[in-house]
């Protein structure tokens, strides 16, 4: 399957970014070549074929959940340059339109 420069636009332009005629090219060529990789994998038989979470083959290597002792909200904001009953003090970050 190959990538046209169009459809590079086309997703340049819905992730709002700004491609140079070169960099849409490169993205092209490179998309291309991912799809057919994923061509190549289709082709794989995969009946019979467990699905798999890890590629590990050892079970029980997540350890069990319990509760244990932690920092207090004070202790883990007494190093911050502004922090207020226990929570960290940040700049606003939004802006008005």
């Amino acid at each position: 399957m190959s990538i046209t420069t169009e459809q590079v636009e086309h997703v340049a332009k819905l992730a709002r970014l700004r491609l140079s005629e070169e960099e849409k090219a490169l993205f092209a060529g490179q998309l291309s070549k991912i799809l057919e990789y994923v061509e190549q994998l289709k082709a794989i038989g995969t009946e019979g074929v467990d699905h798999t979470a890890s590629g590990l083959d050892q079970p029980g290597l997540l350890r069990e959940d319990e509760v244990r002792p932690s920092l207090g909200a004070e202790a883990a904001t007494a190093n911050a340059p502004e922090a207020e009953g226990g929570t960290f003090l940040v700049p606003k970050v939004i802006q008005e339109r």
